[in-house]
C-alpha cells in the first residue's frame, strides 16, 4: 500500500447507538487504515460480536475489491486496476471491469456537474502535486512547489474528451497519450453509496455508519424506534464543531478541508484540492461539508464548492436538488444553506 497520510478525519459520530435496529441488538464498530488511503470506520447494529465480525468481512473484502480496482498507484497480480489502465490505455482500449467502467462514467458526469472543477482527467497535473506533498511532508526543511510551466504542460493533456468509454464492449481508451486518471475527488463518496447499496441488497444490516476517510452515509435509525436520527458532528477547523446534523435512513454528510492533507511551504500551507483554473490549491476556504441523500453527488460537491467563493457557492449549490451546506472561510465566517438549520440541531 502507498504511504498513508495522517488525516484528521471530519466527521464524528457523536452519539453512539448502543440500542439499535430492535431487541436483542448492540452496536459493534471496527477502525481500519489500510483502504484507500485513508482511516476509515464501520459502524453497525447485530445480535452478537460474532455476527458483527462476520458481516464485517463480508462488506471489509467488498470495499477492499472497490480499493484495488480503483488504485492508481499499486498494482496487485494480474488485476486491471487504474493504474494498469493509466499505463496501457493509450496503446489500445483496455477491458475493464463494470465496475471501472461504472465510476468512470460517473466521473464524466461529475465533470458536468461541476462545470469541469471536478476532471477525474487531470492525472498528470495531480501527479506532479501528489508528489510535491508527499516529498514535502517527509522532508518539510526542503518542501517545495511545483514548477508552474511543467504544470501548464500537463495540463494540455486534460481532456476529458480524451477519456473514451465503450460501456457496451466495456472498455477504456486515452486518445491522449499523455493523459492519466485520479479519481481521488469522485472515489470514496461513490464507493460509500455503492457499499450502502450492497449491506442495503445482501440484507446485512439494517443500521449502521459508513465512514470513509470522512464521507459518511448512514443507514437505518439510530433505535429501533424508526425515527431517531444518527447525530453526526462537523468539525470546526480551530476544534469543537460547526454543527451537530441529524442524519437518517441513508443521508449522507461529507467534508472537504484544507486541514486534512496538505504540505506547508515556506511557512505556508498548500491543500491537496487543486483548481483546474490556477492549477494551485485552492484557497478562500476553509471546509465545506454537503449533506445529501447521495453520497457521490455530496462528494462531488463538497470539491466543487471547495474551489468558489462562499457566496457563489451558496448560490451554485440552489440549482442541485436535495442538498444542503455549511462553509467556513479562512477569516472564520460561517455560510449556511437555506434549508441546513431543518437538519442541524
Amino acid at each position: 500500500m502507498k504511504k498513508l497520510v495522517s488525516i484528521l478525519l471530519s466527521l464524528f459520530v457523536l452519539l453512539s447507538f448502543a440500542s439499535c435496529a430492535g431487541s436483542g441488538s448492540a452496536s459493534y464498530s471496527r477502525d481500519f487504515l489500510d483502504l484507500f488511503d485513508t482511516a476509515s470506520s464501520i459502524t453497525a447494529a447485530d445480535s452478537s460480536q460474532q455476527a458483527f465480525d462476520a458481516h464485517y468481512e463480508t462488506v471489509y473484502n467488498e470495499l477492499k475489491t472497490y480499493s484495488e480496482l480503483f488504485d492508481i498507484y499499486n498494482s496487485y497480480g494480474d488485476l486491471v486496476n487504474l493504474k494498469y489502465i493509466n499505463e496501457n490505455a493509450a496503446k489500445a482500449p483496455v477491458k475493464a471491469d463494470k465496475k471501472i467502467i461504472d465510476l468512470l462514467l460517473w466521473g464524466k458526469e461529475a465533470y458536468e456537474i461541476s462545470g469541469g472543477r471536478v476532471n477525474i482527467a487531470m492525472g498528470a497535473v495531480l501527479s506532479i502535486w501528489h508528489d510535491a506533498r508527499e516529498y514535502g511532508i517527509a522532508n518539510p526543511d526542503s518542501a517545495n512547489l511545483p514548477d508552474m510551466e511543467t504544470l501548464k504542460e500537463k495540463s494540455a493533456h486534460t481532456d476529458i474528451n480524451d477519456l473514451v468509454i465503450d460501456e457496451k464492449a466495456s472498455t477504456v481508451y486515452f486518445a491522449d497519450a499523455e493523459m492519466s486518471l485520479d479519481v481521488g475527488a469522485v472515489a470514496k463518496g461513490y464507493i460509500c453509496e455503492k457499499i450502502s447499496g450492497f449491506i442495503t441488497e445482501n440484507k446485512i444490516w439494517q443500521s449502521a455508519l459508513i465512514n470513509l476517510g470522512g464521507n459518511v452515509k448512514t443507514l437505518g435509525f439510530k433505535n429501533a424506534d424508526g425515527k431517531t436520527p444518527y447525530n453526526i458532528g462537523i468539525e470546526d477547523p480551530n476544534g469543537g464543531y460547526l454543527a451537530v446534523v441529524n442524519a437518517a435512513n441513508g443521508v449522507s454528510v461529507v467534508t472537504s478541508g484544507d486541514y486534512q492533507r496538505y504540505y506547508t511551504v515556506n511557512g505556508e500551507k498548500y491543500c491537496h484540492i487543486i483548481s483546474p483554473d490556477t492549477l494551485m490549491p485552492a484557497q478562500g476556504i476553509r471546509s465545506v461539508s454537503i449533506i445529501s441523500e447521495d453520497s457521490a453527488l455530496a462528494d462531488v460537491l463538497s470539491t466543487t464548492l471547495f474551489q468558489m467563493h462562499p457566496q457563489d457557492a451558496l448560490a451554485f449549490l440552489k440549482t442541485v436538488e436535495g442538498c444542503e451546506a455549511v462553509i467556513m472561510d479562512q477569516n472564520g465566517e460561517i455560510y449556511r444553506s437555506e434549508g441546513f438549520e431543518d437538519m442541524a440541531q
